[in-house]
């Protein structure tokens, strides 16, 4: 099968290649009985055993699944990808919507602004607003951001339990990636604490020497959050009062973004006469 237009091959890992194949192979195959190893492996210009493989690792994750026994086993689309489909379906239904948001935050601020969701214990960046400034960092799609030391990675953390912030920073783990970053996670559940009450989360050189980032959380009209939005920038001589201010524009941008998805604040209800 052609990589004709994916990218430079040297970054081609062949055996998520091969997966992607017998996927495309078991896609074409279309309703009915499913394939064999037999039928995949041909499929796929591949040998019978790597054929194998690549379907029994696929079924583990259930990307693939498989009926019968022996010489009958038939092999088909698992049901792990009505969710990952589902899931990039709401990834760009929220791309788009938020797409705009961005610009404008970027226009205001003259700094990148970026959107990613929860991804496992991660923040993965899906889309950013360029400033169109020469910077001494990259900022790249597809990031992922980790949860105790980055804006929009605390940003999302901080929308869950303290007891699920302690089993997510045990199994993430807490790298000190600058002398800034918070390493503990007595002191990272403070620094929560503030996050929630103030609504965003800042990253003040924490992930990187010489950089800030400032992220806050987006909810949908159920409530839950759904990803975050935050802008980075160089902190050279950001006071905190500066920071304090950008804050309240990433706030009121994802507010903004959350209202859109339908959310509705119930403190700001309340207070309303």
């Amino acid at each position: 099968m052609e990589n004709s237009g994916r990218g430079d091959d040297r970054y081609l890992v062949r055996s998520v290649a091969r997966a992607a194949e017998v996927l495309d192979v078991l896609a074409a195959s279309g309703p009915g009985a499913g394939l064999s190893v037999t039928e995949v492996a041909a499929a796929a210009k591949m040998s019978k055993s790597a054929a194998f493989a690549t379907l029994y690792t696929l079924g583990q994750y259930g990307l693939a699944a498989d009926d019968g026994e022996g010489m009958n086993r038939r092999y088909r689309l698992g049901m792990g990808l009505v969710r990952l489909g589902s899931t990039a379906r709401r990834q760009i239904a929220l791309q788009d919507l938020a797409r705009p948001f961005l610009t404008e935050l970027t226009q205001e601020t003259r700094l990148t602004s970026r959107l990613a969701v929860p991804e496992g214990d991660a923040a993965v960046v899906i889309d950013q607003e360029s400033a169109g400034v020469p910077h001494r960092f990259e900022l790249q799609m597809g990031m992922r951001e980790l949860p105790h030391c980055t804006g929009l990675g605390k940003a999302i953390l901080a929308q869950v339990e303290d007891d699920e912030v302690i089993e997510i920073l045990a199994r993430s783990g807490m790298p000190r990636r600058t002398p800034q970053t918070i390493t503990s996670a007595r002191e990272m559940l403070t620094h929560l604490a503030t996050v929630r009450e103030v609504g965003y989360a800042i990253d003040d050189e924490e992930d990187a020497e010489g950089i800030f980032c400032i992220g806050s959380a987006i909810r949908d009209a159920d409530g839950a959050c759904v990803a975050a939005v935050s802008i980075t920038g160089l902190k050279l001589e950001q006071t905190a009062a500066q920071l304090a201010t950008l804050g309240e524009q990433v706030r009121r941008c994802a507010e903004r973004i959350s209202a859109a998805l339908g959310y509705r604040d119930p403190e700001a209800d309340a207070a309303r006469p």
